[in-house]
């Protein structure tokens, strides 16, 4: 049992040493690759700090780009906001779209098929509605396309804030445990995915598998577009460099049910990874090993070890790698975090379905299937 407890310990050396790999050899690619882009945002609702985040993509100092939204209808009330965004900002290309025109289940896929069909320009950055970014993003975002071996290209994200201990749980589980591990897969695979706050690419290479019209009735459509990006024999970069997103979660709760949605869709579609998961669940392997022999030194290596690796992999990724400050004042949450993840992911063997924006779904055969529509209380099964 000590032996099998002491597996996460390997786990974790692996993502120290891709982490350490990654952030030493990556580099910022410097160019005058400038080509004219469209910037992809599909909307629904109405995030927090919705202007700020909007009008950050107005500001960039690129010398020809466009910005393309898409809301449901007349009724979203993040269109007013979209309208005031084109007033403030009239030296800058920004047009709205209403409706996707299509009949998806992924609501946020068909409005990007739309989106794509409407771009002026053939280099294309797609990215949430949440995300902040500084005036360079394009700039940086761009300029690895100008090889051609390049397919795509996306990066890491941060969040604007951590004014509540929820908000700070969830940025040290980012650093503590979500970017090792895309690291780590990095390192043993390839980048063979995307992250949906950014992704820089062209028409034509989501032309190549389809577009955006072939993956409307899919899950996670940033890992599968950086994936069949990739299967196309083109390479995905993955940029040291980050954008913000802002913080759309205030309870823990709510952060419960939205990391809940995330690895549950993972499950689906990675089952075999998904299960292996238990073997990067450190804090109750240690406390495992400590039950079976409670001794000074089982206690002081599982447990003490534990701490020193988390704290080092934590201090490696958020401090080194991404400049954020203060990361040494939050590895207190990281044993509150791996007990939330490893309970997180037990039960996301119980789920069959999950909810977003309102909606629930189910995941069959790899699509999303609509279970039951929310309107005010009721619910109306469709």
């Amino acid at each position: 049992m000590l032996i099998i407890a002491a597996i996460p310990f390997v786990y974790y050396s692996i993502a120290l040493f891709s982490c350490l790999r990654y952030f030493l050899t990556a580099k910022l690619v410097a160019n005058d690759f400038l080509p004219p882009v469209s910037i992809l945002k599909p909307v629904r609702g109405l995030d927090p700090e919705a202007y700020e985040n909007f009008a950050s993509f107005a500001r960039q100092d690129y010398p020809v780009f466009e910005i393309l939204f898409c809301v449901g209808d007349f009724s979203d009330p993040a269109l007013p906001v979209l309208e005031q965004i084109k007033r403030d900002f009239p030296e800058t290309k920004i047009r709205i779209v209403i409706g996707s025109g299509r009949e998806a289940t992924n609501d946020k896929v068909a409005k990007l098929a739309r989106l794509v069909e409407e771009a002026a320009y053939e280099h294309l950055v797609i990215n949430d509605s949440d995300v902040r970014v500084e005036p360079q993003y394009l700039r940086r975002l761009v300029a690895p396309l100008a090889n051609p071996a390049v397919g795509a290209v996306t990066c890491f994200y941060v969040p604007t804030k951590d004014a509540s201990w929820v908000q700070r749980l969830q940025d040290i589980g980012m650093l503590s445990d979500f970017y090792p591990g895309i690291l780590v897969a990095k390192q043993l695979d390839g980048v063979k995915f995307a992250l949906g706050p950014t992704i820089c690419t062209t028409r034509a290479h989501l032309q190549k598998f389809g577009g955006y019209a072939s993956i409307e009735n899919k899950p996670a459509d940033d890992l599968l577009v950086g994936r069949l990006i990739e299967e196309q024999g083109y390479e995905v970069i993955l940029l040291p460099y980050a954008v913000s997103t802002v913080p759309d979660y205030q309870s823990l709760r709510e952060l419960f049910f939205k990391r809940l949605r995330w690895i549950t869709v993972m499950r689906h579609m990675r089952p075999w990874g998904h299960f292996g998961l238990i073997f990067t669940l450190g804090l109750p392997w240690a406390l495992l090993a400590v039950a079976v022999d409670p001794a000074a030194t089982v206690i002081a290596i599982y447990l003490g070890g534990y701490l020193l690796i988390r704290s080092l992999l934590t201090l490696l990724v958020g401090s080194m790698g991404l400049g954020q400050p203060g990361v040494g004042k939050k590895l207190i949450w990281i044993p509150l975090w791996d007990a939330m993840a490893s309970l997180i992911w037990l039960v996301s063997f119980t789920r069959k379905s999950i909810r977003w924006r309102g909606h629930d779904y189910l995941i069959q055969n790899g699509e999303l299937v609509p279970a039951r529509m929310i309107a005010s209380n009721s619910v109306v099964e469709i």
